[in-house]
């Protein structure tokens, strides 16, 4: 039996806007939605590609800038940006021969928010 695949344009902002994780706890539907955009950064490729997207100048990246930096084969990026794309990170856009890449950062802001932990008070010792 194959694993189903995440809707390909998942919409991580329809997701409520929730309080950090560690001042309340998430909701059911919230974390069924934001799962999958934690998951997909589990793998180290595909955590170093949206570090390479996301801190891309000019805000966007071509694919044909981000094989090169991997031992992989190009078929195999083409299968971790997929797995980012399917799981609401990033939107790409076909240009001719190529396809760029973009962060969404409104879905990073929502990921980040959730994991904000308050500093704590530093101790009299």
């Amino acid at each position: 039996m194959s694993k189903q695949a995440a809707p390909l344009s998942l919409d991580l902002t329809a997701a409520p806007c929730c309080p950090p994780l560690a001042q309340q706890r998430v909701s059911d539907e919230t974390a069924v939605v934001l799962a999958p955009a934690f998951k997909a950064l589990g793998d180290p490729v595909r955590l170093r590609l949206m570090s390479m997207i996301a801190s891309a100048e000019g805000g966007e990246v071509c694919v044909c800038d981000l094989t090169p930096a991997f031992d992989l084969t190009g078929p195999t990026i083409s299968h971790h940006l997929r797995t980012l794309r399917e799981a609401g990170l990033v939107d790409s856009e076909r240009r001719g021969t190529w396809v760029y890449y973009r962060a969404r950062p409104q879905v990073l802001r929502q990921l980040a928010a959730l994991l904000a932990v308050e500093p704590s008070p530093p101790s009299d010792r």
